[in-house]
């Protein structure tokens, strides 16, 4: 309960100090979403030179593509964490965080969210909407809480993989660019996995999962039952990657010796 009021707390005044610079905010948002349409665009070019993908037809993908922007979205919202490194350790404010008696990864949490980024979730339910519409797809209720259950897990898979990162710096202070080059990695995430050959198939479902954040969850929405048994799966590997980042993220708080060393 204590967890739920400090972030309703910080997530008021996060708000408030957005609302007063609304400039800033509506520019931000406008980039993000102009972001969000060349990768759109990039598909609609594919797909004016091929009916098909590896048997997926352009909505098929479209749709893979929105679905994979909704838990995006709530990772980048919570997990804004590119610069922990640089930030928390290089310049010590990891030693402020830890004289406070609340676990130091959801300060980080708090201290970094930009609660403007699940406007892309927004945009990812209108360009499913938009694709299920061309597909003709018939959803039952029980797909609501699937929906969320899966979205919940690519969420997690994200924010697994990308704390696990991050805790990288308790052993070593200095400037890396990881970060960056995970982040493309994961933009292959976006697209169907069997397009790709057999290695990279293997690392983006076992390694670094960024399938279950698009392709696996959403081919349950688009009916592709031979992927049904990753589909289902996806919660679970966000569980487990998650609980890992926070285990490798508390023994790397244990060997931390503060700035000054």
């Amino acid at each position: 309960m204590m967890y739920i009021q400090l972030f309703a707390q910080y997530a008021g005044q996060y708000m408030k100090t957005k609302l007063q610079y609304r400039g800033d905010l509506i520019v931000g948002l406008l980039s993000d979403m102009m972001f969000q349409a060349v990768n759109l665009i990039f598909i609609l070019v594919v797909f004016g030179h091929t009916q098909e993908l590896k048997g997926w037809s352009r909505e098929e993908v479209i749709f893979m593509y929105g679905f994979f922007l909704v838990p995006f979205a709530l990772f980048s919202a919570f997990f804004n964490i590119w610069d922990f490194n640089d930030r928390y350790i290089v310049k010590g404010e990891m030693d402020r965080i830890l004289t406070r008696p609340i676990h130091s990864l959801f300060q980080v949490v708090l201290e970094r969210m930009e609660l403007e980024s699940l406007l892309g979730g927004l945009t990812g339910l209108i360009i499913m909407g938009y694709a299920s519409l061309k597909l003709g797809l018939v959803f039952q209720w029980y797909d609501i809480p699937l929906f969320l259950v899966m979205v919940a897990g690519g969420a997690l898979v994200y924010g697994g993989i990308f704390v696990s990162l991050a805790s990288i710096g308790f052993w070593s202070d200095a400037r890396s660019s990881i970060m960056p080059l995970m982040y493309n990695i994961g933009n292959y995430g976006r697209y169907p996995v069997n397009i790709y050959n057999k290695v990279i198939r293997f690392m983006l479902t076992w390694v670094l999962p960024f399938a279950f954040v698009g392709v696996y969850p959403a081919s349950y929405f688009l009916r592709k039952s031979e992927w049904y048994a990753y589909a289902f799966f996806t919660p679970v590997m966000g569980l487990v990657f998650f609980t890992g980042a926070v285990l490798i993220w508390n023994q790397g708080v244990k060997r931390y010796r503060g700035a000054g060393n």
